[in-house]
C-alpha cells in the first residue's frame, strides 16, 4: 500500500544536511535566539500543523519563542527519511515524528541558498491506527 520511497544518489548528500536540521521545531538546535529562527525560516513561509490549522511565520516564531522560555520535556524519535530534489536548490524532505504514542508524518520544503538553508513551508500529518 504504501510507495518504497528512496532518496536516488544524487541527492543522499542533501538528504544528510537536512536530516541533521530536522525535526525543524522540535530539537535544541531552534531553541536559540530569535534572530537565528528569523534566519531559518523563509519570508513566505506558513505550516499546516497535524491539527489541520494553518500557520504564519509569525505565529510559529512566536510559539518557538515561548517554547524556549520554558523548554517542554520533550522526547521524539525520526526515521523514514527521504530527500527529493524538486527544482535548482529546492528539496522536499519528508519523515516519520514519533512523540510518545503520537505518529505523524513530516515534509519539509528546504532551499539551498547563498546564506544557507532556507525552511520554505512545513506540514504534519497525523497517523492513525
Amino acid at each position: 500500500m504504501e510507495p518504497k520511497l528512496v532518496t536516488r544518489r544524487e541527492d543522499r548528500a542533501v538528504l544528510e544536511e537536512l536530516r541533521a536540521r530536522e525535526p525543524i521545531f522540535h530539537g535544541a538546535l531552534y531553541r536559540g535566539a530569535r534572530s537565528a529562527l528569523e534566519e531559518l525560516v523563509d519570508e513566505d513561509f506558513w505550516e499546516i500543523g497535524a491539527s489541520g490549522r494553518r500557520y504564519s511565520r509569525q505565529y510559529v516564531l512566536k510559539t518557538l519563542a515561548a517554547r524556549a522560555a520554558a523548554p517542554p520535556e520533550d522526547h521524539w524519535e525520526t526515521s523514514d527519511f527521504y530527500c527529493r530534489a524538486l527544482a535548482p536548490d529546492v528539496y522536499l524532505l519528508t519523515y516519520t515524528l514519533l512523540q510518545g504514542e503520537r505518529r505523524t508524518r513530516r515534509a519539509t520544503l528546504w532551499r539551498r541558498s547563498a546564506a544557507g538553508w532556507k525552511i520554505l513551508f512545513h506540514q504534519g500529518t497525523l497517523v492513525e491506527d
